[in-house]
């Protein structure tokens, strides 16, 4: 895996979604970018060849021709973008402006896209729309070597702290038929956005919630739940590597806590299908977690 500060022409096809030939066909023409050669004479780019192409791509996204803005400088190129960005409702000239304040470790520029949006279309939907699918593509990004770990950490930890602070700003659970649902993650699981979007999402409908968050042991579910009765546990998990097998963990949960009803996600899905549990139930979207709270009330 490479430095943040060297990029093949690849990897910009993978981070900006212009596809390599165009890239070049822009180079020779237009003369947007001027890439460096190695010593094999290999195009390789840095962060500010990252920045411009991304820049560009989101003026090209937004209509202007390639041959207007091979005639802009550097800083109206920069103008233009923070104008149409202000102004946006493509999900990818947004996914674009949240890569650049990314790679370029700009936290003033991911809050204010995302502040943005929320504005435009409310707090749920801007993470099932737009946080969501970005996350998804940086996750393919990071293990193609397009985007390093600290760079995934930075942004997805300013989504994290952006959820927790929604969530804290709801009022008190005031749901007359409200039910208790315990959040965890199981043993080595530490991928917590979707959980703690989860998590806002039950709180939001006027229910309570425990949020036991990131690697949880079977063993402390057990305490919780002997403590505070919740009906439902919700957990899941982003891939198989914190499992010896995905199916017999699905099961021990099943069989562990027969009396409540257990929402699972992720990786954890597809053991479903051949469940023999009666209180085991899929949840892949948002609306199938609300059609859960919704439909039934606590004991």
């Amino acid at each position: 895996m490479h430095t943040m500060d060297r990029y093949t022409l690849n990897d910009l096809e993978k981070l900006t979604g212009i596809m390599s030939g165009t890239i070049r066909i822009w180079e020779r023409r237009y003369r947007i970018i001027k890439p460096h050669r190695t010593e094999t004479n290999r195009r390789w780019y840095d962060d500010d060849d990252l920045k411009r192409i991304l820049n560009i791509s989101v003026l090209y996204r937004s209509g202007i021709k390639i041959s207007k803005i091979a005639t802009l400088s550097g800083a109206e190129i920069e103008e233009r973008v923070a104008s149409i960005t202000r102004e946006a409702a493509n999900p990818e000239i947004n996914i674009d402006s949240l890569i650049i304040a990314m790679t370029t470790f700009n936290e003033k520029g991911v809050n204010e896209v995302i502040a943005m949006i929320i504005i435009s279309i409310g707090f749920e939907k801007t993470f099932t729309e737009m946080v969501f699918p970005f996350l998804k593509r940086v996750g393919i990004l990071w293990h193609t070597g397009s985007v390093n770990v600290g760079a995934e950490h930075f942004v997805s930890n300013l989504f994290r702290l952006r959820i927790i602070s929604a969530t804290d700003a709801l009022p008190p659970p005031a749901n007359t038929k409200r039910q208790r649902a315990v959040m965890f993650l199981p043993e080595n699981e530490l991928h917590e956005i979707g959980l703690l979007f989860f998590t806002y999402i039950i709180r939001s409908m006027g229910h309570e919630v425990l949020y036991l968050g990131q690697s949880t042991p079977l063993n402390a579910i057990q305490d919780v739940i002997e403590k505070w009765q919740p009906d439902t546990l919700v957990t899941g998990a982003l891939s198989a590597l914190p499992f010896a097998s995905p199916e017999e963990y699905l099961k021990l949960v099943a069989k562990t806590f027969p009396e409540q009803r257990i929402l699972v996600s992720g990786v954890l899905v597809g053991q479903i299908e051949n469940s023999i549990y009666p209180n085991v139930f899929v949840v892949n979207t948002v609306d199938d977690l609300k059609s859960h709270f919704s439909q039934v009330t606590s004991r």
